[in-house]
């Protein structure tokens, strides 16, 4: 990953001041540590009538992967290949970005305390960057940099030189020229746009990126002609975070048309002394629709298959019309802390008899499921892996065979609807799928008919009139008990 900066000078004015601007001597070569890589600061060219910086950024893949850890999987089969085999190492993106803040960031505010007359000063400058990724094209290039005063040369970048009928890459190679822009300015631009245009970051977008896009993008993002998009692809596309930033630099602009400071524009709505009602949880409202769902099935003898903490078991507990709760997980560790939660050594005779915690697999039949009035399989399926799903399956609706199942997992669909999750990754790290609601009820009911049962479908959460709820239940009957109903 490799960028220049140069600029002319003469004389009185020698080029080489750009060295005190970034504050990295041009006699030596430096390099810096980034959580990411190594970063080399060095100058091909430095004398008085012309200086060229250039930072070169070299990206460990496998540190940029073990960082990145957590953020979930996704089910392709070629995924885990692709955090390691992408173009990180080569193409200039929100990693540069970091490393240009990391290694000039004092030439990034404006800084020069050995200068302080450089600053100010507008520079003849020069940025080249042989490989930019531009989801847009060259079109796009030239929208964001010309209106900030730059002569855009973006020359794309062919799939292969020995193949021209292959077309174009997304790549472009970016020639920026500016008279009239100081270094800080450049830096700047260079620091929001070159994620803006990659429209990918590699690190967790928070809410003080939006602080960082307004410090960056001072005095020139509030009046730029592609303002919305710039904020929206920088901040990942998070509505609540672009709306935040939109809204900010809507009071800046208004204070800059009045002439008046933000605090002074924005003193027209008074603080909220009362508190918001908090949204009640997905959790609790998971744990809720179940309960109703097996009060409406008349169960009393139920299971709760994967109860790992055992937050479902004391849910049930709480209704005396359980009268015999079961929870059972392959986790020893799991059951350990479901046993404190539910405070076992210290519960009453009576009610110690209304429970049960077992440790087991869902992988293999278990005689000692057999014979219950229902079964709860609550945010359990996606964290096996789709081979396995059929032994599960025998093991719940084939050989335990309660009346009623009850299965709830993650919509999909749902999960642009999550602000805080990137697009792409599933919910939960270890999630091995995550099924859109065509794919769950046609797996809902291949199961029902394989075994016997009957299936209705119900939302758990708001439902979404586009994408539906974010928990999706389907609610097995024996076909028999159907009937009966």
């Amino acid at each position: 990953m490799f960028l220049t900066i140069s600029t002319t000078g003469s004389a009185e004015r020698p080029a080489t001041d750009l060295g005190f601007l970034l504050h990295k001597h041009p006699e030596k070569a430096q390099r810096f540590s980034t959580s990411y890589g190594t970063a080399h600061v060095l100058y091909p060219e430095a004398d008085a009538e012309r200086c060229t910086a250039a930072l070169l950024l070299e990206v460990d893949a496998v540190a940029l992967v073990r960082r990145g850890k957590g953020k979930g999987r996704g089910g392709a089969p070629d995924a885990a290949l692709a955090q390691y085999v992408n173009d990180r190492p080569y193409a200039a993106s929100s990693l540069l970005a970091v490393a240009l803040s990391a290694v000039f960031s004092s030439a990034m505010r404006g800084v020069c305390n050995a200068r302080p007359e450089l600053p100010g000063r507008p520079l003849p400058l020069r940025v080249e960057i042989p490989a930019l990724p531009a989801r847009g094209g060259p079109g796009l290039v030239g929208r964001l940099f010309e209106p900030l005063g730059w002569r855009v040369g973006a020359e794309p970048v062919a799939l292969d030189g020995e193949f021209p009928q292959w077309g174009d890459s997304r790549y472009v190679r970016l020639v920026l020229e500016a008279e009239t822009l100081t270094l800080a300015e450049a830096l700047r631009h260079l620091y929001v746009l070159l994620p803006v245009l990659d429209d990918a970051k590699h690190y967790w977008v928070a809410s003080d990126e939006v602080d960082k896009l307004l410090r960056a993008g001072a005095g020139w993002l509030p009046g730029h002609p592609e303002q919305r998009l710039i904020t929206s692809r920088y901040l990942s596309r998070r509505w609540s975070l672009t709306r935040e930033a939109m809204e900010r630099l809507e009071l800046v602009r208004l204070a800059e048309a009045d002439d008046s400071d933000v605090e002074e524009i924005d003193n027209a709505v008074a603080v909220e002394t009362e508190a918001e009602e908090k949204p009640t949880p997905l959790a609790v409202q998971r744990r809720e629709a179940i309960l109703a769902a097996l009060r409406a099935a008349g169960a009393s003898r139920v299971l709760d298959l994967g109860c790992g903490q055992g937050q479902l078991v004391q849910a049930l507990l709480r209704d005396p019309s359980f009268t015999e709760v079961v929870g059972l997980d392959v986790s020893v560790r799991a059951l350990t802390i479901a046993s404190r939660r539910l405070k076992l050594d210290r519960m009453g005779e009576r009610q110690a008899a209304r429970v049960k915690l077992l440790q087991g697999s869902l992988a293999y039949t278990d005689k000692r499921l057999k014979g219950y009035d229902a079964a709860v399989l609550s945010e359990v399926i996606e964290h096996l892996d789709l081979p396995r799903l059929p032994a599960l399956e025998y093991a719940v609706f084939g050989a335990a065979r309660p009346r009623t199942v009850l299965v709830t997992t993650p919509n999909v669909e749902y999960n642009v609807r999550w602000e805080s999750l990137p697009a792409g990754h599933v919910r939960h790290g270890d999630h091995r799928f995550e099924w859109t609601r065509d794919e769950f009820r046609a797996w809902a009911r291949m199961v029902a008919e394989r075994h016997g049962y009957d299936v209705e479908f119900a939302p758990v959460g708001p439902d979404d009139p586009e994408v539906g709820p974010p928990t999706q239940m389907a609610v097995f009957v024996t076909a028999q008990e159907a009937k009966a109903a």
